[in-house]
């Protein structure tokens, strides 16, 4: 069953072109704490059961031969025993968030501090090295979405659900981010409509 959510996860990232080609991987812990894992080049939007492979806690490979960017996951499953579930991808206006070496911290909008607070950027590190590891799972302490400067996005979740529904809020904020420019700016929420909405999130 795992795998299947896995494989319908992945049609759905595709069928939003929040991913495609080979690019972005996705993972699920099992309860035994090892790791499903989409294996290294296969494309998301027409995963089969043989593309998804089994890692162990400390991302190497048992079966198959997973995503480059394993280490990474399992590293942020090893630092939040909350988190069943993450995706990565290079979805268009994360992505360009995250070439122009911002991140998401623009207060025009109130899902952006209703569901994500901010979006922080995390400095670059080469894809699949120990750099990226290091310098991206460290704003998963407090964060679920995590820009990585010059190349894409990681959601985490409770469930793979949970995680797809972060990337496609995320996604769609930025649109809005990047439209209010290209319309002359966007209007910044005052500091009291800021301070209501995180009460508003806290059930205050």
């Amino acid at each position: 069953m795992s795998v299947k959510q896995i494989i319908e996860v992945g049609k759905r990232l595709y069928n939003r072109n929040l991913t495609c080609g080979t690019s972005g991987n996705i993972s699920l812990r099992q309860r035994n704490g090892q790791i499903l894992i989409t294996g290294t080049g296969t494309r998301l939007g027409y995963l089969s059961v043989n593309d998804v492979v089994l890692i162990d806690k400390n991302g190497d490979n048992l079966e198959g031969k997973g995503s480059s960017e394993r280490y990474l996951h399992s590293a942020i499953y090893n630092k939040r025993k909350d988190v069943k579930a993450i995706i990565h991808v290079h979805s268009v206006a994360m992505t360009s968030f995250a070439c122009a070496g911002k991140g998401m911290n623009q207060n025009i909008h109130p899902e952006n501090i209703l569901v994500f607070d901010d979006i922080p950027l995390a400095p670059y590190g080469m894809p699949s090295s120990e750099e990226l590891v290091e310098n991206t799972v460290k704003f998963f302490e407090d964060r679920d979405v995590v820009l990585m400067a010059n190349h894409g996005v990681v959601a985490c979740g409770k469930d793979l659900e949970d995680a797809f529904t972060k990337i496609e809020m995320a996604e769609a904020n930025a649109q809005i981010i990047l439209n209010s420019l290209i319309l002359g700016g966007g209007v910044a929420l005052s500091k009291k409509d800021v301070e209501d909405l995180k009460k508003l999130k806290n059930g205050n």
